[in-house]
């Protein structure tokens, strides 16, 4: 990856271009490959995702800043698309928010969402979400902002307000986000498409739509959203759990028929597999350094 590149930069610069911009989630760096083939613009490392794919641990505020670096520069040495992580409320106080913004520019992401949960976190969909004051949620974005090496580096609050506290005190803690220095909001858990109009309408910076599978927020269309004013969808594991309920079926079949013939037209062939890693090129480079 080219430090000299904002990443920041480019993420920005896809969500003007695409209205909205769709973000998919990829748990590993051959994820983001798939996606970048595919040809979306920006993706997305899920603190769920780390925690149940690179760990095994549900997301309860489990993992580290570490666990959380190790997947971002493994996904962006092999991918060019702007990075969005999940950094859930910061790893700490404001040093340690300080370094954790630090460290993802270096590592080559293009933002992170920081959200106003206490620190020892809930999945945004489950019941029993506790937050800290809108005040402390904003010094957390100031010691973001303030951290910054790169100007363009998104620092986007995400409030889960909704659900414990309603609509007008969600939209009012994310006005003061947006005051304390915020880039864009990520409301949680809405369950009426007119609310992220309400978001659009009084705040001035992107809003982001999560549109995750069995939580509160019904799956709207990409066309509701933009009519919403949303400039942000995000489908943070959506592969993620398809790859898994495949994998599920595979191990199945295989135990109890003790071959995998009858799954071969669902798996992606060698040929496949080497042209997402471009295979050939490598194995050319070995071939001209080593010949004869």
């Amino acid at each position: 990856m080219n430090a000299k590149v904002s990443q920041g930069k480019k993420l920005k610069q896809a969500i003007s271009e695409n209205t909205p911009l769709q973000i998919v989630g990829t748990v590993n760096a051959y994820s983001s490959l798939l996606a970048e083939k595919k040809g979306h613009k920006a993706i997305y490392l899920s603190g769920g995702g780390v925690a149940a794919s690179s760990m095994g641990l549900p997301d309860l505020g489990i993992t580290t800043l570490q666990d959380v670096l190790i997947d971002v520069e493994r996904i962006t040495s092999v991918c060019e698309l702007p990075l969005l992580v999940d950094a859930d409320t910061g790893w700490g106080g404001a040093f340690n928010i300080s370094r954790m913004v630090k460290s993802m520019i270096t590592s080559g992401a293009a933002g992170i969402h920081i959200e106003d949960q206490v620190e020892q976190k809930r999945c945004g969909h489950r019941p029993n979400k506790e937050l800290v004051s809108s005040e402390e949620m904003q010094n957390r974005i100031k010691a973001g902002v303030d951290a910054k090496t790169d100007s363009d580096f998104m620092i986007m609050a995400r409030t889960d307000a909704i659900a414990n506290e309603g609509l007008d005190s969600a939209l009012g803690r994310a006005a003061s986000y947006v005051e304390a220095g915020a880039d864009a909001i990520f409301a949680e858990a809405i369950t009426e498409i007119e609310d992220y109009k309400k978001f659009s309408e009084n705040l001035n910076v992107p809003i982001l739509a999560n549109i995750t599978e069995f939580g509160k927020t019904p799956l709207f269309s990409k066309e509701e959203l933009k009519e919403a004013g949303v400039d942000m969808i995000l489908y943070p594991l959506s592969a993620f759990r398809a790859m898994s309920k495949a994998a599920e079926g595979v191990y199945s079949e295989i135990l109890e028929k003790g071959t995998q013939q009858d799954l071969i037209d669902r798996m992606q062939t060698r040929d496949e597999l080497y042209e997402v890693l471009d295979y050939h090129t490598f194995e050319k480079k070995l071939d001209d350094l080593f010949e004869e």
